[in-house]
């Protein structure tokens, strides 16, 4: 096994063992309440995120209170980590095997 090799299964092992990795992306959306008084009328909107998956051909989302966000952008961040370093090493093994031919 390479240096390489090596290195990318020690940072995917240390992803998949201190935290949760969830796929999907993030999306921050804006709304207003309807109430005519509230600031929301006259702005923005209140932001909301919310988590986008695909599930069986459907777009699913999952709104994401305030509370969780931290975690929920730090599990997306790994997720897609985890996912580059997986193709990084079957971009290894493909090289491997090309040598072999």
């Amino acid at each position: 096994m390479s240096a390489k090799e090596r290195r990318f299964r020690s940072q995917l092992a240390q992803l998949i063992g201190q935290r949760g990795l969830i796929r999907g992306s993030l999306l921050v959306r804006r709304r207003r309440c309807g109430k005519p008084n509230c600031k929301c009328a006259r702005g923005d909107g209140h932001r909301g995120l919310y988590l986008v998956i695909s599930q069986g051909g459907r777009t699913r989302q999952l709104f994401v209170p305030k509370a969780y966000e931290p975690a929920v952008r730090q599990w997306v961040a790994d997720y897609h980590r985890a996912k580059e370093l997986m193709e990084e090493i079957s971009r290894l093994y493909w090289e491997k095997v090309q040598q072999r031919s």
